[in-house]
């Protein structure tokens, strides 16, 4: 019953329009001062302090502040033709334009919206020109544009990392090849669809030589290697995360340089809305800490961890109701606040199944991905319905196959783990 009432409280207050941070520490409130003796206000002061200082907090406005100065600095009006050429004789050609540059600009951004919308401003009226098929360059760019979650450095990660006490450094290299083997899933889905639907595809344009291909790609080049540099620098041991987003900040202040992008306006704008979206980030962050606090002193993860074990599930079966409650959960929450909410109650469920928290993480954050493209709160579907167009019916049907090559990849991911673990555990035993 207590549950119950808790769960109507952030419902009310969420459908009311207060802010998500605030509506979970309100609920957190609640919880404490009329369900336990504990002293509320003494409480959330400690619980949000304690929270708000912590140094692996500090790389995520830095990381953000590195996509948004990129993400102005004239990237997305040279995606489609400095990656054109290099793809054009792939079958599928240009649609795998929408997936590779979904990849680069996720790298970036950290975003799946920023990632959907970046890259779908410049590729559906250029696909849309050539000829392509409409619903599969709708499809392939809501599918395409969930990767910002997942590949490093993430936003994603970093808020799972803090929520779970999990080391970022590793959640980054944790999440290299599950986010190659997403993209690799959905070029193979397009492949497969051009070889039944020929007709579809435009034909190639002229074959173009090496330096004139990478004459077109100069602009694309620079942001690739920052970001190797970036992660390699984590990968190598040489930098922290902090120290990496720090490096990566300056990166991208040249490049915006030396591209003619970077003014003090520019700069402004990047400054202010790397601020907004981090102080967005942190308050939901502080707000599920304190929420979290309310239901352990109510004794609820413990309940439903006992819940859990009396259906005497498999670990397999386990990973099935997780997978179902997410997708759930998705329809209604954005990405943050899913992670934050339920880490505190499965992750020792999953541990005491056999799971290691890195794999948890990145198996987490592929699930969030999923909620990206399910209505009625499915964000890539709100950016394409917005930028293409058409009604949600079409962008929802249009991203279903990449719905299921999700849940494909979960499958793939959770029977062999090793595919997350492997190269965090190389980075641990050097």
């Amino acid at each position: 019953m207590t549950t119950g009432v808790l769960g109507l409280v952030l419902l009310v207050l969420l459908a009311g329009g207060l802010w998500i941070g605030l509506a979970l520490t309100t609920v957190g409130f609640v919880a404490i001062h009329f369900f336990t003796p504990a002293p509320a206000g003494s409480m959330m002061a400690t619980t949000l302090w304690d929270n708000s200082w912590g140094w692996a907090l500090t790389a995520l406005p830095l990381f953000v502040w590195m996509g948004e100065i990129l993400f102005r600095a004239k990237l997305s009006e040279d995606m489609f033709t400095g990656l054109a050429p290099w793809l054009d004789r792939l079958p599928g050609r240009l649609l795998h334009v929408n997936i590779v540059g979904c990849g680069v600009m996720a790298a970036v951004a950290g975003s799946s919206a920023v990632t959907s919308a970046t890259v779908g401003r410049m590729s559906l009226p250029e696909l849309k020109q050539r000829g392509y098929d409409e619903k599969m360059s709708i499809g392939t760019l809501a599918g395409s544009g969930t990767l910002g979650l997942l590949i490093p450095p993430s936003i994603m990660m970093i808020v799972y990392g803090i929520s779970a006490q999990q080391s970022i450094s590793r959640l980054f290299i944790a999440g290299i090849v599950p986010g190659l083997l997403v993209m690799g899933l959905f070029m193979g889905y397009v492949m497969i669809w051009s070889a039944f639907n020929s007709r579809a595809i435009p034909p190639a344009g002229p074959r173009l030589p090496l330096l004139e291909k990478l004459r077109l790609s100069r602009r694309l080049i620079p942001v690739m290697l920052l970001i190797l540099v970036v992660i390699g620098a984590i990968y190598g041991g040489i930098a922290t995360p902090t120290e990496a987003a720090t490096l990566g900040v300056f990166g991208a202040l040249a490049l915006a340089w030396t591209s003619g992008s970077l003014s003090w306006a520019t700069f402004v704008e990047s400054l202010m809305a790397a601020t907004r979206t981090s102080c967005m980030i942190t308050a939901i962050i502080l707000g599920a800490a304190f929420l979290s606090v309310g239901m352990a002193f109510l004794g609820i993860p413990a309940t439903l961890a006992k819940w859990v074990a009396a259906l005497e599930l498999s670990p397999a079966m386990l990973l099935v109701l997780l997978t179902v409650i997410y997708i759930i959960l998705g329809c209604f929450l954005e990405g943050a606040s899913m992670i934050v909410l339920t880490t505190s109650v499965a992750l020792p469920m999953v541990v005491q199944a056999g799971f290691d928290p890195i794999w948890f993480g990145i198996y987490l954050i592929v699930v969030v991905e999923m909620a990206q493209i399910t209505p009625p709160v499915g964000f890539n579907l709100f950016v394409l319905h917005g930028m293409s167009g058409r009604d949600m019916w079409t962008v929802t049907k249009s991203a279903a196959p990449f719905f299921g090559l999700l849940i494909l990849a979960v499958a793939l991911l959770g029977a062999f783990p090793g595919l997350v673990t492997f190269l965090p555990n190389l980075m641990l035993s050097r």
